[in-house]
């Protein structure tokens, strides 16, 4: 059953599995949520584990950074591994001052500049969303823990340092809660093999304050939005 980037058996992956970009992140949810948890992948360091959460399976397993790897990862859990839930759990860049560091957001949708759905649909447009059935089990779970979550639209960028003076202004203007780098990617993936996917995130850095938390602290403390994806299951 191994692919050329995970090597866990047949039926080691849940039907659910949360996705961070960052594989140590990974092993911290492990350890700190999951009973149970043992690890499933190695491969180049992109660890996974399987466990339970409140006595139902689920799985935790790094994207890496960017589209082309978060779908790689999620390709292969669908294809090769029957997975049916994925939710990424990861950082982002706040964009209005009303996204402060630390608040999470929820993606409903994922604006891009990358082509990638682009070329599943011939070059037409396509409107990266969440699965519906996700989004509301989040909103539901984050309202139950008294956690205030914001929900909109996310830009999915193919550059960490965007070279553009005008790029950040206009998204605000539309209404763009946060910059991230894999949702677009996921959500295309989802919709290509009928399965639910969610982005859920936590702002790590304002991109008009420069206000910024740690390697650390983005490893190790976004608990959270963790909280609310697990509430999902």
């Amino acid at each position: 059953m191994a692919t050329p980037h995970i090597n866990a058996p047949e039926g080691a992956f849940a039907p659910t599995v949360l996705m961070p970009g960052d594989p140590l992140r990974a092993k911290h949810i492990a350890e700190t949520f999951l009973t149970d948890a043992v690890c499933v992948n190695t491969v180049r360091n992109m660890f996974g584990y399987t466990g339970t959460y409140n006595g139902k399976p689920v799985s935790v397993l790094g994207s890496g950074m960017g589209i082309p790897s978060m779908s790689i990862y999620a390709t292969e859990l669908v294809k090769f591994y029957g997975v049916k839930n994925i939710i990424r759990i990861g950082s982002c860049g706040g964009l209005p001052l009303d996204v402060k560091v630390r608040d999470v957001v929820i993606g409903m949708g994922a604006s891009t500049d990358s082509n990638v759905n682009r070329n599943r649909l011939a070059g037409m447009d396509f409107a990266a969303m969440a699965s519906f059935e996700l989004l509301e089990k989040a909103v539901a779970a984050a309202r139950a823990k008294n956690i205030n979550v914001k929900v909109g639209n996310v830009f999915t960028s193919d550059l960490f340092y965007n070279p553009s003076e005008t790029l950040f202004d206009t998204l605000e203007k539309y209404g763009v809660l946060a910059v991230e780098m894999e949702a677009a990617g996921l959500y295309g993936v989802a919709a290509e093999y009928g399965i639910n996917a969610l982005a859920i995130f936590t702002v790590s850095d304002h991109i008009r304050t420069g206000e910024a938390l740690s390697a650390e602290l983005r490893q190790n403390s976004f608990n959270e939005m963790v909280e609310v994806a697990l509430g999902c299951l």
